[in-house]
């Protein structure tokens, strides 16, 4: 749908100038006259190759670093023989350098803790090839390990035939994977017309399946040589070290290369024009919604100089105020489209564009398409309001303060995009500073008539294309193309001017009187404290300085959905949703979101099958508003028929014509299945959703939420416990307290036992899915816990290496592990994957050995190592997150756990053993329940 602002669709843009540089120094402050300056915590320089480097020191996450290896080589730059040979390129990257023959590379990373996916990754565009590795570097001989292998992928991929032909099935089976489906077909039939039959549209980074299928050795090898090469590489080093250090790493590993004689010229590709507007159709079979998407384009905009930052702030604005409009369309009582949009950004083809979207649900296409139309063409013809231009102001200014509060508490990760953009299209990067400064310098210079002025710049008839997508089913309903001109047209005469609904009142006007501590027990290990409050409820407070301002907290008490009767439970399941969609006290969530326009708050009910409960975040400042809003949802929530009814009619919008599509079909067989055909296991059908009561769901609600003394809640982040006692004492104390002791009821919703094949025949596109599931009743303990992680990691480690790297039957075989202790000790381990027809049979007889493998002899050795290294790492990260403890703590007390045992967790991984990993794999893989789901095409 959001076809406009994919990231399949990056552009390269002309490289920026860097000075030359033989050691690292902080970039210049100021720039030339009229530029933005450049961040001074970034080094910047060229080796005289032409290669160049970005090096930033920063230390969150401690320890670790992020290399990104950026080549300005993507498949624009491919011949007509070499189409998906720039993607190719990157598979065989991994697949045999000059240090790293075969798989090695990819094996040493596992053993240092790499994993590989989430630590070591690679992408390909129209314009660049980008590898991303994250090392340790509290491990001297792997960090400095890395820059030898960027250096090997750089310079030294040595493209062994044998190699090339086991990748070309990877290659296909990725194709697979992400296309063979409605989307895929009607991207062929929009893209030549949205790209005006641009190179773009010729060159699709997967490229060609008789390319992949044919090409030789000489053909992949001549665009390695043309096209990486150190004029058009840079390397972004990112984290926790010393920058000189990596700096003559750099120096030693990417001096040697040099660019070919002669150099081929790389041209940059543009996307073309068009006079007026084009409109094309397009349907399928297994496509589920109407859309259209109306793009206007323009010249591409760059952020170079103070003028283009403020105006990259105005259009941000613009678009802030206009998709609140539309999003306040969704929350009416029959609402007139299932999704819309309308946003100014970056297109494809060094373009820009305002695009809008609308995907129509039952009222139909004409009146989504004139809905949106109408919106924005109210911008434009009446302008935006002074209360809506004042929220949006704030918001942003929220958004720049939180990041300037944080900037020494920044991830690593959200650097690299900013260098990308500036090698690759010379973006400017003025660093949070100047960014902040200049927000609060000059975001009160805008004024209204400068916002309602770029709304009669972006809507336009001229370079515009008008695409429409649907189901084969409704082609007959389809307007022609003048019909839908004429949509567009009346949608854009019958604008109104916009209303804005603003609630001034207090937010919680009445506060029942709190209660204090009664009870406080330390965690000196975790420096951790528990409270229990007079009224009954439990409170947790970890204080932390992994951010500078944010507070992060949940609150859970047992009982959820299991305590409605079947009758009930469609009113009871859309309760958490529908009530925390609503609004509390006296606003509507309309004027909820405007309430809270500038406060870095949000609050948000649940409801799940065995839990009720809150979750939310704050930053410190912010915090007495979130407490209030917790308050609220216990004690004022709202009951509003316009959210229930345009709940129910979006659903039903979604139900409609779920069923052509495969996946949709699959997963919800899936679901039906793993559930024993219990009805709380399944999608809803319409029958269920008429039958289905706002009173009921509200009562529901009321009835979980009434008595507060079964809660216990957990705080983590920037506070002290002096500091938030008094909050908690002073809301949370005043919750209601009936002391009930409700809990959960056991529904016994679990796998069927014994063996089951269920074969689904949907879908015409040749593509099949396989899903193996084991289960059984489980001892839920931390023994028995960390096998059976270790046991995933080794079956995804193994089914990698036999069904990707052996078979070449697979892109991406995954084994998923999960256990739990609520409503009972239950395990499930499921392996999947996708692959052609013909390979079902092959490809499961393919697994069910490599379980009987490790049921005979356990565990390589080799492999319990890279889980043991992965998982080490994984939780020396975590243990720095207050995300991670938000969680961790919550599910320790649901689980009535120590949490003090997470310390021990890494001391405790050497208790796995290929003896272990065979006991484990004999037990909970034996094959007794055993449910196979196999997604096969439609019978011809």
């Amino acid at each position: 749908m959001l076809i406009c602002t994919g990231g399949a669709f990056a552009q390269v843009k002309k490289k920026p100038a860097a000075a030359t540089a033989k050691k690292p120094a902080a970039a210049a402050t100021t720039a030339k006259p009229n530029l933005l300056p450049v961040d001074p915590d970034v080094y910047i320089g060229k080796l005289p190759n032409g290669f160049t480097y970005y090096i930033r020191r920063n230390t969150e996450p401690k320890n670790r670093a992020f290399v990104y290896l950026v080549d300005k080589a993507g498949s624009l730059l491919e011949t007509d023989a070499q189409q998906g040979l720039a993607h190719f390129t990157e598979h065989m990257a991994f697949n045999g350098t000059r240090d790293y023959p075969k798989n090695d590379l990819i094996s040493y990373l596992q053993t240092s803790g790499v994993k590989f996916g989430a630590d070591v990754n690679a992408s390909t565009s129209f314009d660049e090839t980008v590898y991303q590795l994250a090392l340790p570097t509290d491990s001297a001989k792997v960090f400095e390990r890395g820059f030898n292998i960027m250096a090997n992928i750089a310079g030294f991929v040595t493209f062994d035939p044998k190699e090339i032909d086991a990748e070309r099935g990877v290659v296909l089976e990725e194709a697979r994977m992400n296309g063979k489906n409605a989307e895929e077909r009607l991207q062929k039939q929009t893209l030549p017309v949205l790209l005006n039959n641009s190179r773009y549209a010729q060159r699709l980074p997967i490229g060609k399946e008789d390319v992949i299928k044919t090409f030789n050795q000489a053909t992949i090898k001549s665009f390695y040589h043309d096209w990486y090469r150190p004029d058009l590489q840079a390397l972004i080093v990112i984290g926790d070290f010393d920058p000189k250090q990596v700096y003559q790493q750099i120096k030693d590993h990417f001096s040697q290369f040099s660019n070919p004689t002669p150099e081929k010229t790389r041209t940059e590709y543009a996307g073309t024009t068009n006079p007026g507007t084009v409109v094309k159709f397009a349907t399928d079979k297994e496509f589920q919604y109407a859309l259209v998407q109306i793009v206007s384009k323009f010249p591409q905009t760059k952020t170079k100089t103070p003028d283009d930052f403020f105006r990259n702030l105005r259009v941000n604005i613009f678009n802030q105020m206009l998709n609140a409009r539309i999003n306040e369309l969704t929350q009416q009582r029959v609402p007139k489209l299932l999704f819309g949009q309308a946003s100014y950004g970056n297109f494809t083809g060094r373009q820009d564009a305002f695009s809008m979207i609308a995907v129509g649900n039952s009222n139909g296409l004409e009146v989504a398409v004139k809905t949106v139309v109408g919106e924005a063409e109210s911008a434009r013809k009446f302008g935006f309001t002074l209360t809506e231009l004042e929220r949006a102001k704030q918001n942003a200014l929220l958004q720049i303060g939180n990041a300037y509060k944080e900037k020494d508490k920044t991830s690593s990760t959200s650097y690299a995009s900013q260098y990308l953009q500036n090698f690759l299209e010379g973006e400017a990067i003025p660093g949070i500073d100047y960014e902040y400064k200049f927000y609060v310098d000059n975001i009160g210079k805008i004024t209204l008539a400068e916002e309602n002025a770029l709304a009669a710049k972006f809507i336009t008839d001229q370079n515009r294309t008008i695409i429409v997508e649907a189901p084969e089913s409704q082609k007959s309903n389809l307007p022609d193309e003048k019909t839908m001109l004429a949509w567009i047209a009346d949608g854009a005469k019958n604008a109104t001017a916009y209303s804005d609904d603003v609630n001034t009142s207090p937010l919680l006007p009445n506060l029942a009187p709190g209660s204090k501590v009664v009870s406080m027990v330390e965690d000196s290990i975790l420096n951790m404290t528990k409270l229990t409050l007079a009224n009954g409820v439990r409170v947790q407070l970890m204080p932390t300085k992994f951010k500078n301002n944010q507070v992060l907290f949940n609150g859970y008490s047992l009982g959820g959905t299991s305590l409605a009767s079947d009758h009930d439970y469609p009113s009871a399941n859309l309760a958490g949703g529908v009530v925390g969609s609503s609004g509390v006290g006296n606003f509507t969530q309309i004027q909820l979101d405007k309430k809270l326009a500038g406060k870095d708050v949000n609050v948000s009910p649940y409801i799940s099958d065995y839990t009720q409960g809150l979750s939310g975040n704050s930053s410190a400042a912010d915090f007495d508003v979130a407490m209030q809003l917790l308050y609220l949802y216990f004690t004022q929530p709202r009951k509003d028929n316009d959210i229930w009814q345009s709940t129910i009619s979006q659903t039903k919008s979604l139900l409609s014509n779920r069923g052509v599509n495969p996946a949709n079909v699959y997963a919800d067989t899936t679901a039906a299945v793993l559930g024993n055909y219990n009805p709380r296991a399944m999608t809803f059908t319409t029958a269920q959703l008429d039958a289905a009561s706002l009173d009921k769901a509200y009562a529901f609600y009321k009835a979980r939420f009434a008595d507060a003394s079964g809660f216990n809640f957990t705080f983590v982040g920037s506070f002290t416990k002096e500091q938030i006692i008094p909050y908690i004492e002073k809301y949370l104390g005043a919750l209601p307290a009936d002391h009930h002791n409700e809990t959960f009821k056991n529904l016994g919703i679990h796998p069927p036992s014994g063996q089951v094949t269920k074969i689904i025949n949907k879908g015409i596109g040749d593509k099949s899915a396989v899903q193996l599931i084991f289960s059984g009743s489980y001892d839920y303990n931390d023994i028995n816990n960390i096998q059976l992680d270790a046991l995933e990691s080794v079956l995804n480690i193994r089914l990698t290496d036999r069904l990707r790297e052996k078979e070449s039957d697979a892109y991406s075989p995954e084994a998923g592990i999960s256990y739990l202790k609520i409503p009972d000790g239950h395990y499930k381990a499921t392996i999947s994957f996708q692959c052609a027809p013909e390979n079902v049979d092959k490809l499961t007889a393919d697994v069910m050995d490599e379980i009987n493998k490790l049921k005979q002899s356990g565990a390589d050795p080799k492999d319990i190592e890279k889980f043991a290294a992965q998982d080490a790492r994984s939780l020396q990260l975590q243990l720095r997150q207050n995300i991670f403890w938000a969680g961790y703590l919550a599910a320790a007390d649901q689980n009535k756990e120590n949490p003090d045992k997470v310390l021990q967790h890494i001391q405790n991984l050497g208790d796995v053993t290929p003896q272990t990993t065979k006991d484990a794999a004999n037990k909970y893989l034996s094959g007794n329940n055993l449910i196979k789901l196999i997604l096969m095409p439609a019978k011809k």
